[in-house]
């Protein structure tokens, strides 16, 4: 069996849950760790037995590097992945794919041109609640949906954004709804599919940042139903986030990795689901690596198979371009329109 080496771009503390993951994947190996800080990258190299460097270029350099894992800030994702691609590595990507759309665009045409495997992270879609939802509605079984809602009230300290100069930023880290939500986000439009309009709505209410502690979105989806949205970092003490899904036959709720209501014709609630405890509320460091281990074996078996990852470049892309309509039209004060017509049509708004 052929052992997959893996590479590591960033060795703070989103690095660890990759670190954990590749540990505990039979067939895989952590080969090399880069981080711009030395003293970082040897220790640790030095606690998991790899190389190290202080220069991602020498690890994207090295023959032996299969798949590059990208955890620095969410700012230099976009370059460093295409440095990845074009040195012929498959890339995972943490979240979000990338701060704009159009850095997002670039990735996944690269990873194209490259014939490489491009795949963000959004580990909750292995979660077996989540996992329960899809084959529900992927069988139909909820009926037509109606309407969609994610909730995702979260609180960060001013001292977590005052850790690092570029936390809270737009351009390297994003608000509530990029940083946090974005999970939240790619849920949503797994489960319900593409947007057709988004009226948005953003506010800066209880820290000193940049970027937004609460976003607010009503959307519409291209089947027909709506959706709401909203993601904050103020709202103590901080609670799950939830997601509530209401079809003409049926509704399912969801709050944190537990279904909390589960009325679907024909389909008994899950009862063998156990899922990782719930984390991230108050602290982004308190969740578990298991499906960060579940997305990395995935992209192990896409690799060996030639098939697509579960969650690929292009839903990154989608994820990120909902932000980015998200607050186009909180700026503008108008419902806009997404697709190939939303130019035309948000003109003449």
């Amino acid at each position: 069996m052929k052992t997959w080496n893996f590479g590591i771009i960033g060795c703070g503390t989103v690095a660890d849950f990759h670190i954990q993951a590749i540990r505990d994947i039979e067939g895989a190996r952590l080969a090399c760790v880069s981080s711009r800080s030395e003293a970082k990258a040897k220790e640790v190299a030095h606690r998991e037995n790899c190389a190290w460097t202080a220069d991602y270029r020498d690890l994207i350099g090295r023959p032996d590097i299969d798949i590059v894992c990208v955890t620095t800030s969410s700012g230099s994702h976009a370059a460093i992945g295409l440095d990845v691609l074009k040195a012929g590595k498959h890339l995972v990507l943490e979240k979000p794919i990338a701060m704009n759309e159009r850095d997002a665009a670039k990735l996944v045409q690269a990873a194209r041109e490259c014939g490489k495997q491009l795949s963000v992270i959004s580990q909750r879609r292995f979660e077996a609640q989540h996992q329960a939802v899809k084959r529900v509605l992927d069988e139909g079984a909820l009926g037509k949906l109606l309407l969609a809602e994610i909730s995702l009230p979260f609180y960060r300290t001013q001292a977590y954004y005052d850790s690092a100069d570029w936390r809270g930023t737009l351009a390297e880290d994003g608000g509530a709804l990029m940083n946090q939500g974005i999970h939240s986000l790619d849920l949503l439009l797994w489960f319900a599919g593409e947007v057709r309009t988004v009226f948005g709505q953003l506010a800066t209410q209880t820290h000193e940042m940049e970027a937004e502690d609460l976003g607010l979105a009503i959307v519409q989806f291209k089947s027909g139903a709506f959706g709401t949205i909203m993601a904050s970092t103020s709202i103590q003490p901080g609670f799950a986030a939830s997601i509530q899904l209401y079809g003409e036959r049926g509704t399912i709720k969801l709050e944190g990795s537990s279904i909390v209501h589960w009325s679907v014709p024909g389909w008994k609630e899950p009862s063998a689901i156990h899922s990782a405890s719930y984390g991230g509320v108050t602290d982004p460091r308190s969740i578990v690596s298991d499906f960060h281990q579940s997305q990395l074996i995935d992209v192990i078996s896409s690799i060996e198979t030639g098939t697509q990852p579960l969650i690929t470049g292009e839903d990154g892309l989608r994820a990120v371009q909902l932000v980015e309509m998200i607050y186009k039209s909180a700026a503008e004060g108008v419902q806009l329109r997404v697709g190939a017509d939303a130019g035309e049509e948000n003109a003449n708004d």
